[in-house]
């Protein structure tokens, strides 16, 4: 196995691995996704993509970069879905617990990070944290969302609803991953006229948010009913193979030494 799990480490161990170590820390979130998806949706997928990337990683023949998996932090910056439920940090507090984090990884010897990310209200926090961490550590940091590394041979060819949220990527996603924790029959989603300006702006390149489009829309951005577990599979596999060629590809521009 090319990779290890900092939980059930040793603190000898830990400063052992670091120096070659790519460190990769998972970050989720807890809120609502609609009445068809648990709380913990980002959190569940984001542990799903990067355990399949790992498997990936070590059946390939070539052999796996050495990996430190650190517990997926939970919790991120949601208070969008509060009008429903979220435990959220506000987004100086992410950068916060993301920045300590990081910052404690350097102490104990990590000097390559990669920090992969479930959920879009995370996804510039976390860009500015892994900036900042690079700035002030003599460390090579990576950033990612797992929507965005593909293998590049399945997008469920519905790349207007790709990642969204509690729509069909998502719902189909769960379907493969937690079937079980998916609320089924999946409801249709009524038409929302007009639609939500976060999701669809009324110019390329304009981000728009507009008070209450959220709780308007019911929680999630497209139609789930026709999610389905084999379209869920394809995609989980394939985001999987993309973050393992990311990870092979950060390991490769980064490593030092044979």
């Amino acid at each position: 196995m090319s990779h290890r799990h900092l939980t059930e480490t040793t603190w000898q161990e830990t400063r052992e691995a670091a120096p070659g170590a790519i460190a990769l820390l998972p970050v989720g979130s807890q809120e609502q996704h609609a009445g068809h998806l648990p709380m913990g949706t980002d959190t569940l997928l984001v542990d799903a993509v990067v355990d399949r990337a790992l498997t990936l990683l070590d059946e390939d023949a070539d052999g796996a970069p050495s990996l430190v998996r650190l517990p997926t932090l939970p919790y991120g910056h949601s208070p969008h879905h509060l009008f429903a439920a979220a435990l959220t940090l506000s987004a100086a507090t992410l950068e916060a617990v993301l920045g300590e984090i990081l910052d404690s990884l350097a102490a104990c010897g990590h000097r390559r990070v990669l920090v992969v990310n479930g959920h879009g209200g995370n996804d510039e926090i976390m860009k500015l944290a892994v900036k900042r961490f690079a700035l002030r550590a003599e460390v090579t940091v990576a950033a990612c969302s797992y929507w965005t590394v593909t293998g590049g041979g399945e997008d469920g060819g519905r790349p207007d609803v790709t990642p969204g949220h509690a729509g069909w990527f998502e719902t189909s996603l769960m379907l493969a991953a937690h079937p079980s924790l998916v609320r089924t029959p999946v409801p249709a989603r009524a038409p929302v006229d007009p639609p939500p300006l976060f999701d669809r702006p009324p110019y390329p390149g304009l981000t728009v948010e507009r008070h209450g489009e959220w709780e308007r829309v019911g929680g999630s951005t497209d139609d789930a009913s026709g999610a389905d577990a084999a379209h869920g599979r394809r995609l989980l596999d394939d985001r999987a193979l993309g973050l393992a060629r990311a990870v092979r590809a950060f390991d490769t521009a980064t490593r030092t030494g044979p």
